[in-house]
């Protein structure tokens, strides 16, 4: 049985300030899927995040979420958001507790104390991470890379069922990345959906499930896992230009109320705003 498709992006393109960035861009990701959306810088792939969470406006086409057209979603607490290039030092001392904590928000209301099932999501969501040892510790003393698996957990603590990642082992060394590619196969074990933004994979390439290749704002391939010199390698990405791919199957057909469901109970931070509203951009 072919499981639902939690993402449709159908002929979007996008403009910034007049000029064209993405061209006609049309895919779909299915539930439980691993997706890693590829290409050189400035080939498009973050500007499609972005639009596909909200965070960048289409000027023709349309991107639906599960099921329900992008304009008119309003249930962001079922997605997750890391952003790329971000830190979670803000230049206000926090712990990385109070850090991961602020990705509940999209499942409480604002100011509410933290309950039971609050504290048990940022838990498991750091031990996801593997900081569960450094919990009180200030965000500051941690490293580039400790600080990008603090803000994966605080997405992870928000419980969402589908998880957007830009490029987040970008600047990252090779200890932390293997520790992010260990966090995002314990999900992907437990039936979570993943969108990867990456100019290389590195330690994160045995998870993928399907390639998706960007080159000058277009979609120049869709499917099976590339390795990173392929992407890279414009005489095999012309001999591949416009192959698509359909999306596995996946017979199991998991259910994915939340992918740390099951007794470890957490996930994305629904967008990670700590704003409250749950769109990414802040907008109720």
């Amino acid at each position: 049985m072919t499981s639902p498709t939690v993402v449709t992006v159908d002929g979007a393109a996008v403009a910034i300030a007049g000029r064209p960035v993405l061209r006609g861009i049309s895919m779909e990701v299915r539930q439980g899927e691993f997706v890693a959306l590829m290409g050189a810088n400035g080939s498009g792939k973050s500007t499609l995040v972005r639009a596909m969470t909200g965070l960048r406006p289409l000027t023709a086409g349309s991107v639906h979420l599960f099921g329900e057209d992008l304009d008119g979603f309003h249930q962001w607490q079922r997605i997750g958001f890391v952003p790329q290039r971000a830190t979670a030092a803000s230049g206000v001392p926090a712990s990385v507790w109070e850090v991961v904590a602020s990705g509940r928000l999209t499942r409480r209301r604002w100011l509410r104390p933290l309950l039971g099932p609050d504290r048990a999501a940022i838990r498991a969501a750091l031990e996801v991470v593997g900081l569960a040892d450094r919990a009180r510790d200030g965000v500051t003393a941690l490293s580039g890379g400790q600080q990008q698996r603090v803000l994966i957990a605080r997405a992870l603590a928000g419980e969402p069922e589908l998880l957007f990642l830009d490029e987040p082992t970008a600047g990252v060394d090779l200890p932390n990345q293997e520790a992010l590619a260990r966090a995002l196969g314990v999900l992907k074990d437990r039936g979570a959906t993943i969108v990867l933004v990456a100019h290389d994979l590195g330690p994160l390439a045995p998870l993928v499930d399907r390639a998706l290749v960007m080159r000058d704002g277009r979609l120049a391939y869709d499917g099976a896992p590339l390795a990173d010199d392929a992407v890279h390698h414009p005489l095999f990405l012309e001999s591949h230009s416009h192959h698509h791919h359909e999306a596995p199957r996946h017979d199991h057909a998991p259910h994915v109320a939340a992918p740390l469901d099951g007794g470890v109970g957490g996930t994305a931070s629904g967008l990670g705003t700590g704003n409250g509203s749950g769109r990414p951009d802040g907008r109720a």
